[in-house]
């Protein structure tokens, strides 16, 4: 049979199931569509590092295939255009492909099962857990992140598949162009490369290398990527790693170095991911709705003030490291978990404004966009998600003098700003005042 394979969040060859299920093809053909972004909260396109990465994924990927004789044609457009005129022109068999959780991205992939005429066989998501082993259905799903913990930690986690030996060729005479350049170089904040190959270097460098393993929880709310964080997300939002790789590289360190909060709190964090996936596939739309999954407790009012997010985004606030956090992600395309919920907070709670253009805003910018954990951690600081609080409102100033106490992080970044004053009025927002008869124009 000839068979095509496109792949989305999984761009590796190690455990990757969806692959090795068309791995007894007699052809096949390996397609990624870069897709426009839709444009969302005044915003479109996706920012240059996230760009970059997402090529050194692509293009590891093809160095690795290259000796198997196989590689990846990368195409630009629509997959429900594209898909079937390749199916047509190549004469394929059966199309297959891995889940991503997204409402947009399932009612894409049901766009491409009704126009393909042959089957299309979609494989399970970038996670921890096979669907089937989760202990209820998804319209159970825990709403909070306790419960769900609590239910799935003791399930096994499957053992990572070992890279194909071996893989089908393409189809004959097919022709592979050549990736486009990057647009930006990896900042020098933070200087690392996408790709699979990359990612278990530096996996195996946070683990058995550097051992910071052993102190991550005491270290994983530090500002600079490199000093405490394992940075391993951008290889997990692009599925050049899997999460169980990650899982059984903690599990390996247990048994050589022992257990400890700080290995356990890794393990806890890849579940907080697994709960995100699976709350982004069943609360759909709910995912981008001001009022979330309509669990708020507060229920809060704001505007849109143009100048207030124009602000926020580029780094000019009266918040200094809030600044320095918004200046880091737009250099890097990375920022911190607790930089993260600090900039969300000061978006949400200080400036007023929806917490959806703060979303879309690490949507475009992120190298390691995941939209359930992007959506979700917004809502959770919003108060409309999945936290039984009501939402998270961080003061700025203790947040300041905890995680950047003599302001090095600020100071680095550039956060120290002009102040401004808090609104503008010119000429466009005075209101219109009728003119004074003639001969009546009062004093003066």
């Amino acid at each position: 049979m000839r068979e095509l394979y496109w792949l989305q969040n999984d761009l590796r060859l190690q455990d990757n199931p969806g692959l090795m299920a068309h791995a007894e093809a007699t052809e096949l053909l390996l397609i990624y569509i870069w897709q426009e972004p839709r444009p969302w909260c005044n915003l479109r396109g996706i920012g240059k590092q996230r760009q970059r990465v997402t090529l050194e994924h692509l293009q590891d990927l093809r160095e690795q295939l290259g000796p198997l004789g196989q590689d990846v044609l990368v195409l630009q457009g629509q997959p429900e255009t594209l898909l079937p005129e390749l199916v047509r022109q190549w004469r394929i068999d059966r199309v297959g492909t891995s889940r991503c959780a997204g409402v947009y991205e399932d009612q894409q992939l049901e766009r491409v099962r009704q126009r393909l005429s042959i089957p299309l066989q979609v494989h399970g998501g970038n996670t921890l857990f096979r669907r089937q082993q989760l202990p209820f259905a998804l319209e159970d799903l825990p709403m909070q992140f306790t419960p769900f913990r609590r239910a799935v930690e003791a399930l096994t986690v499957d053992h990572p598949l070992e890279a194909p030996g071996q893989l089908p060729p393409p189809p004959a005479g097919l022709t592979f162009a050549p990736l486009p350049a990057a647009p930006v170089a990896p900042h020098t904040a933070l200087p690392l490369r996408g790709g699979s190959r990359a990612g278990q270097r530096r996996l195996q460098q946070f683990t058995f290398g550097e051992q910071a393993l052993a102190c991550y929880k005491e270290t994983r709310n530090c500002l600079d990527p490199l000093t405490g964080s394992s940075t391993l997300s951008p290889w997990l939002a692009g599925g050049a790693l899997s999460p169980r790789e990650v899982a059984h590289a903690v599990y390996r360190f247990e048994a050589a170095q022992g257990a400890n909060e700080s290995t356990h709190w890794l393990v806890v964090e890849l579940l907080w991911r697994e709960f995100f996936h699976w709350r982004a596939l069943e609360d759909r739309q709910l995912l981008f709705r001001f009022e979330g999954l309509g669990t708020g407790r507060n229920n809060r009012f704001c505007t849109f003030d143009p100048r207030a997010f124009a602000r926020w985004c580029q780094g000019d606030t009266d918040f200094p490291l809030v600044n320095a956090l918004q200046r880091q992600l737009l250099a890097t395309g990375w920022m911190s978990n607790r930089g993260r919920q600090i900039s969300a907070s000061c978006l949400i709670h200080e400036l007023g404004l929806d917490w959806r253009y703060g979303a879309a805003f690490f949507e475009k910018h992120l190298i390691d966009y995941d939209v359930g954990s992007n959506y979700g951690n917004w809502q959770y600081i919003a108060g409309v998600g999945c936290d039984p609080r009501g939402g998270r409102r961080f003061n700025q100033a203790k947040q300041a003098a905890e995680h950047d106490p003599e302001g090095l992080f600020t100071t680095k970044w550039g956060g120290q700003r002009p102040k401004q004053p808090l609104y503008v009025t010119d000429a466009a927002d005075w209101p219109l005042m009728p003119t004074a008869p003639e001969g009546d124009r009062g004093p003066g």
